[in-house]
């Protein structure tokens, strides 16, 4: 691809990206995996793999991968069935073994078949999720883990009561950072800085984050603005790798095993061609991932993961927009996500813990505002009825449950039940009202007629008056389903007794039809 052949091209946009990236994934890297059960190394171990693995053999310009929120309850239950975190780490392994077969059968093609408006309510829910997780972070309410994106929280509340909490726990200095940090960012997008040759290259967000740790720095010695210890970047000791898990494979005999790895390969699968889908469409360039590709990325990440002792990875929606927000222009800026990642647990640890959570949570408020902007629902309401009602129904689900999948699983059922009224009322539907005695009834099949049909052609049918005059005509029908040709077999049968005049025209002739049939089909036709 021209966009890989060039992928130094742009390293002055995709280097500054990958640092935000970065600063976005690391605190959930972290979050990720103490919500999951599972050692904290485990998630940073995935997001390098995502970035500097996944990154290097996907054919995704600006998707990013790494562990995904959507597979904490997964590994979950998965560790508590499999006895152990090493045993999870095998049915990693073969998770990823499988979604490379999956790769080879083509079950990317699934990516094409999810409706625009499902995918942008998909992108806006996960924007409205960001927003409602990160408030309490911003006021300072730190409570549960910055990367956990379940509903039912960890402190036994949920999304919804954690904000009447919070208001308890507010701590004024990472409200003042919090606010600075947003209004920094604000202004950096303004024209009259982006005209800047010398500033343009300069992310605004990690200014943000720079100007959060010099803002909890100064508040240090104010007893109204000062903000304690468990208000920071909690990163525990990563100075070296011999803490690394491995994967058990004796695990392989448990009854379990099978259906947990199977688990993780599908829901990461579909988990990463929606977001393949959304990302493809935030794209500024407009450029196609090849889906096949990235599930045997995926799964060769899984498969590397798991040997590293790291949690299941998956492309991500929040990181690959925060990579879009800021300017990434190729996948060189997820593989230096990645090495940053690797470089700063192995070098850097104590300045990571000086940035206060406040910071981070006000990056990630303005992905998911640009997420979930008001001109989208403006724009999907614009759109008509069957535009909108797939799209709200999606945001609202996921905004109430916090369930990526079962939210895109009720837009799309709603956008599969317009489907099926439309092959229902059109192009086959039949006023009888405005029929004329003496005038003829046309119906014209369409060009792909299929069992979908079935139903609307049999209402029309039904409906015709007797002795009145049909033409059916297939001329534009490309492919017509036996089951709609043997409903018109039985219209045509029936036709004598109740005094109807059939014609039909480019009618293909019925398969295993009696010559009684064809001989009554063949005196209907001109």
């Amino acid at each position: 691809m021209r966009s890989e052949r060039n992928i130094k091209a742009h390293w002055r946009q995709d280097l500054p990206a990958s640092v935000v990236v970065f600063l976005v994934a690391l605190p959930l890297c972290l979050g990720i995996a103490v919500a999951s059960g599972a050692p904290p190394i485990a998630g940073i171990v995935a997001g390098v793999v995502g970035g500097l693995v996944v990154g290097a053999i996907s054919g995704s310009p600006l998707g990013v991968s790494g562990p995904a929120a959507g597979l904490t309850a997964v590994v979950l239950a998965g560790i508590d069935d499999l006895g152990s975190f090493e045993a999870m780490c095998a049915a990693v392994v073969v998770a990823g073994a499988i979604q490379v077969v999956l790769g080879f059968l083509r079950a990317g093609i699934i990516a094409y078949y999810f409706p625009s408006s499902v995918i942008k309510g998909m992108l806006a829910g996960i924007g409205i999720i960001i927003i409602l997780k990160q408030v309490p972070h911003a006021v300072g309410y730190d409570v549960d883990p910055m990367g956990d994106e379940a509903f039912e929280q960890p402190d036994h509340h949920n999304t919804f009561s954690e904000l009447v909490y919070m208001l308890d726990g507010v701590t004024l200095g990472a409200v003042v950072v919090t606010l600075a940090c947003l209004a920094l960012m604000l202004l950096w997008e303004r024209p009259f800085i982006q005209r800047q040759a010398f500033l343009r290259y300069v992310p605004g967000p990690l200014l943000a984050v720079v100007l959060g740790m010099v803002l909890a720095a100064a508040f240090s010695s104010s007893p109204t603005l000062f903000i304690g210890a468990g208000h920071f970047v909690d990163l525990p000791d990563l100075s070296g790798l011999g803490d690394l898990q491995r994967p058990d494979f004796n695990a392989l005999a448990l009854p379990t095993f099978w259906g947990t790895a199977l688990t993780i390969a599908i829901v990461a699968s579909i988990e990463t061609l929606l977001c393949v889908e959304a990302t493809d469409k935030m794209d500024p360039w407009k450029r196609i991932t090849p889906a096949n590709r990235e599930l045997h990325a995926q799964g060769i990440g899984n498969m590397v993961s798991g040997l590293l002792g790291g949690l299941p990875l998956t492309q991500v929606v929040v990181r690959s927009s925060a990579n879009i927000q800021s300017g990434g222009r190729s996948k060189l800026s997820t593989m230096l996500h990645g090495l940053l990642l690797l470089i700063c647990v192995l070098s850097i640890a104590g300045l990571l813990r000086m940035i206060p959570f406040a910071s981070l949570a006000a990056m990630l408020l303005l992905v998911g505002y640009k997420l979930a902007k008001p001109s989208l629902f403006k724009a999907m309401w614009k759109a008509g009825p069957m535009q909108f009602l797939p799209f709200i129904l999606t945001v609202g689900f996921m905004a109430v449950t916090n369930d990526l999948l079962k939210g895109v699983a009720l837009g799309l059922a709603l956008a599969l039940l317009h489907i099926l009224w439309k092959n229902f009322k059109v192009p086959f539907h039949y006023d009888p009202s405005r029929y004329k005695p003496g005038m003829p009834i046309y119906i014209e099949l369409s060009e792909d007629v299929t069992f979908l049909n079935k139903a609307g052609i049999k209402r029309t049918l039904s409906e015709i008056p007797d002795g009145a005059r049909v033409v059916i005509d297939a001329g534009r029908s490309i492919d017509l389903d036996p089951d709609v040709r043997e409903i018109i077999d039985e219209f045509v049968s029936t036709t004598a007794e109740r005094s109807i005049k059939v014609q039909l025209f480019n009618m293909p002739e019925p398969r295993g039809a009696s010559t009684k049939v064809r001989s009554m089909l063949a005196d209907k036709e001109h």
